[in-house]
């Protein structure tokens, strides 16, 4: 009789902790498409306010290593990205979910400059996610174009 109450207690512990991560990662999914949506609808003020106040970036357009960067440095950003490319926009590939605080974006952000000059860039990004709030955003993409 103990050896099947422990063994229903570990199964139901090991099925407790996936649905938990499952909860997490649902949710997590649930921001990223909430936050490409604000970026495509060039809602930058929504977009910056789903990060914390002060976040760490790894962004080849912001120099190297780890960057700081408000919410107002986020939105300045991309409102100048914005000007330069008026039809910017991200179309995203998949997510990868990554435990409980992360999860991994490709995708591929177009635009069409004043010269009628278009870009399509393949990104991947890492954001870290701590209380349903983004806290780190590491971006690659290849800038030697």
């Amino acid at each position: 009789m103990k050896k099947i109450t422990m063994i229903l207690f570990i199964t139901l512990t090991i099925i407790s902790c996936n649905n938990q991560k499952n909860i997490k990662n649902d949710k997590n999914e649930k921001l990223v498409k909430q936050y490409f949506e604000h970026f495509n609808n060039h809602e930058w003020t929504k977009m910056a306010n789903m990060y914390s106040e002060t976040s760490e970036f790894k962004d080849p357009s912001l120099g190297q290593g780890i960057v700081k960067q408000t919410r107002q440095q986020i939105i300045d950003k991309y409102s100048e990205l914005n000007k330069i490319f008026p039809d910017l926009h991200d179309q995203v590939v998949q997510t990868y979910p990554s435990g409980d605080n992360h999860i991994i974006i490709e995708f591929i952000s177009t635009g069409t400059a004043p010269d009628s000059s278009k870009f399509e860039l393949p990104i991947c990004t890492i954001l870290t996610i701590e209380n349903g709030i983004i806290t780190k955003d590491f971006t690659y993409f290849d800038n030697f174009e």
